[in-house]
């Protein structure tokens, strides 16, 4: 049978795959099919029936064109092609008669939902329906469901279309929603009025086409013709997730997913989607100083002249600079630049003391690309909860246990729930010294997969160990051919947004200089006297007690705790950047609101500041700043672009052969709802942290 087939649609001739339903061929052919239940990325329902179209030659009735295939057409006599019509007397009744029905216990309470505007159900009620109704009795009523505190519900607007419960069941993994009673009776259910334990039931949201599940952080809080929209990068984990935020004024609203079929595809975790209440509490909206023992509000002048002359009076080998997890490329670069300047080797982004960086890129990249993935047919994960680190690869991990028949996933490190199944190797690093002498089962997996991979992550590298578990891995990556000329599976899960960036722009220490640790151990005993703390708050911040700080950041969190100098920075929303996810994507971010108060975009504060210290920066604008950071790291000017590296990748050069501690394989993410100023500054975060805690699999034991 041939891959393709020729068929009409409405009298047009149109070739299609044959594997297509007679949904998409139709939209093939630039007809628009209505539907409810019916959603590409999950399992056909056929429930709805809104997508009736005409066969001809078929049965005398209308056929659900979203569970037919092309394939199953008849041929016309003669061998004619087969024949669809989507706008024949017969389809339009049908059409009609099925939203007569849906309409029928639906509550009139359009003007007070918040889907409306952007509701299915409003828009296809008027291109398709009836201009009346004839029902006359009483309209049934639902009870709402609790779902935690993510989801609003009003089931009574619920038309049964199944989308929520198939998107808990295959993409999410878990069992939380189903559909219970039969008939006029039927209606969708948590069961036992629990929260749906997930970390991705915003998307619930998206794929209802009614709005029966609402997002209740967001309730009757705007229109969505109120809203300034702006596509833009996530910052929350690695992935480089693309988002849409929403905001109307100064303050963010709303933050939706972007398709990205190389990242995300359609969806976002619920930390990227629900975040939004933090960028706006907690905020440092304009420079502090130090006075007294207690931090004053100050002019950006004295905050500029106070830290420029403690500067001034240090010799560069006792000042560092440290950066954070959420800063973007541009602020590193103009950093690196002053420490340069100022001739200091002390500086160092890897707050988590991961044993990564330095060399070829490759060795602290996710080789393989999120997507690409899915053509592996063998997993090993090392030290890593990709559920709690990485939501979208976790998903894209249980895409492919699903579709994939015959890949096997095998876990060292912390027994978790991963939403899919998966081999449990070991909990530590002697588990990993057995796969590589072929003991057990899954070594020969291994061995015999044609593109096997491995995804290392931070609870492998933040050890004091971490460098020799590296180099372990990549030799036994090596060992197994996972590295070669048309398959890179040597994969590091990175949980830093702003990480991979700063490593190319090769942000570490120099010759001589001090790494995270050793910084910090400095200010504590008094070898380094002033630390430019770039938005680092995921560290042990009371070690720079007794050092001069100066903190720059968008929130008042760990960071700020012990400043000497507060410089308020703009948040993630708030400023044109580059951000460089755990694949060594580039991606633009996008200014969606302005930042509060006084606050400034983090490189313009540094630029200011470099005027104060006699060492003025050599770029006024974005643009110089950019060409000067591309010098540095071309990788930066490939925007949304992998790969690219011509040179042969030489992976037993990656870490540092060494001894190797015994002890388990830890995910420093241990709540995965808390893992930023940002989130800790979340009200509707702390609520997720406080109800999720006791099931373990997200959020703290």
């Amino acid at each position: 049978m041939s891959d393709t087939r020729l068929i009409k649609v409405n009298n047009r001739e149109v070739e299609v795959a044959s594997n297509l339903t007679l949904l998409q061929a139709c939209e093939a052919a630039g007809e628009e099919i209505p539907r409810f239940c019916y959603h590409e990325r999950l399992s056909v329902a056929g429930n709805c029936r809104m997508c009736l179209i005409e066969v001809k030659g078929g049965p005398p009735k209308p056929v659900a064109s979203c569970a037919q295939n092309v394939r199953d057409l008849r041929p016309g006599p003669e061998g004619a092609p087969p024949e669809l019509f989507t706008n024949t007397p017969m389809v339009k009744k049908a059409r009609e008669g099925v939203m007569e029905f849906l309409l029928i216990n639906h509550p009139l309470d359009c003007p007070i939902c918040d889907q409306g505007g952007e509701c299915d159900l409003q828009d296809q009620a008027m291109a398709y329906g009836r201009d009346g109704s004839r029902y006359e009795e009483n309209k049934r009523a639902v009870e709402e469901k609790h779902m935690g505190p993510l989801i609003k519900t009003i089931m009574t607007r619920c038309i049964q279309c199944t989308r929520c419960v198939r998107f808990a069941t295959e993409v999410a993994g878990v069992d939380d929603l189903g559909l219970v009673n039969r008939g006029e009776n039927a209606e969708i259910t948590t069961y036992l009025e629990k929260a749906v334990e997930s970390e991705l039931t915003g998307n619930l949201i998206d794929v209802c086409p009614v709005g029966a599940l609402t997002s209740k952080p967001y309730a009757f809080n705007a229109r969505p013709w109120e809203l300034r929209k702006t596509e833009t990068v996530d910052v929350m984990d690695a992935v480089g997730s693309n988002i849409r935020v929403d905001a109307r004024g100064r303050e963010v609203l709303r933050i939706l997913p972007v398709l990205h079929e190389d990242i995300n595809e359609e969806w976002i975790a619920d930390k990227s989607r629900f975040i939004w209440d933090g960028l706006k509490r907690q905020r440092l909206d304009q420079p502090y100083i130090r006075k007294d023992g207690k931090l004053v509000p100050a002019s950006w002048d004295e905050a500029f002249k106070l830290a420029a002359e403690k500067l001034s009076n240090t010799t560069s080998d006792k000042v560092a600079a440290i950066v954070g997890d959420l800063v973007p490329t541009e602020a590193v670069k103009a950093l690196k630049d002053l420490m340069t300047a100022l001739g200091s080797p002390n500086m160092d982004c890897r707050q988590d003391g991961a044993a990564i960086g330095g060399g070829d890129r490759r060795s602290y990249l996710f080789n393989s690309g999120i997507a690409g993935l899915e053509n592996a047919d063998a997993i090993l994960l090392v030290g890593t909860n990709p559920r709690a680190e990485a939501p979208m690869i976790n998903a894209r991990l249980r895409k492919i246990w699903l579709n994939k028949l015959g890949v096997k996933i095998g876990l060292i490190g912390e027994q978790k729930d991963l939403s899919y199944e998966y081999e449990y190797l070991g909990a530590g690093p002697d588990s990993l010294s057995a796969l590589a002498n072929g003991e057990g089962d899954f070594a020969a997996v291994l061995k015999d997969a044609k593109n096997p991979a491995i995804i290392v992550g931070m609870g492998a590298l933040t050890r004091n160990d971490g460098a020799a578990i590296l180099a372990q891995v990549a030799t036994f990556a090596a060992q197994i051919g996972a590295v070669r000329e048309d398959w890179n599976g040597f994969n590091v899960l990175q949980t830093a947004a702003g990480r991979v960036g700063a490593l190319d722009l090769g942000f570490l220490p120099g010759e001589g200089g001090k790494d995270f640790a050793g910084i910090l151990d400095g200010a504590q005993s008094g070898d380094i006297e002033v630390v430019y703390s770039l938005g680092a708050d995921e560290c042990d911040t009371s070690k720079m007690r007794d050092a001069f700080v100066i903190y720059q950041g968008s929130h008042g969190d760990a960071g700020a705790r012990y400043a000497d100098v507060i410089f308020p920075a703009a948040a993630y929303t708030e400023q044109n950047a580059i951000f460089v996810n755990t694949e060594g994507r580039a991606q633009l971010a996008t200014r969606a609101s302005f930042p509060p108060g006084e606050a400034r975009e983090d490189w313009a504060i540094i630029r200011a500041f470099s005027d104060h210290l006699g060492k003025t920066l050599p770029y006024d604008d974005m643009f110089a700043l950019r060409q000067a950071m591309l010098e540095e790291a071309p990788t930066m000017g490939r925007i949304d672009q992998i790969g690219g590296n011509g040179t042969a990748f030489d992976v037993n050069a990656v870490g540092v052969a060494g001894s190797v501690d015994s002890a388990s394989l830890v995910s420093p993410i241990q709540d995965y709802y808390l893992t930023n100023p940002i989130a800790r500054a979340s009200k509707t975060m702390a609520e997720c942290s406080s109800v999720m805690s006791g099931s373990g699999k997200i959020a703290a034991e």
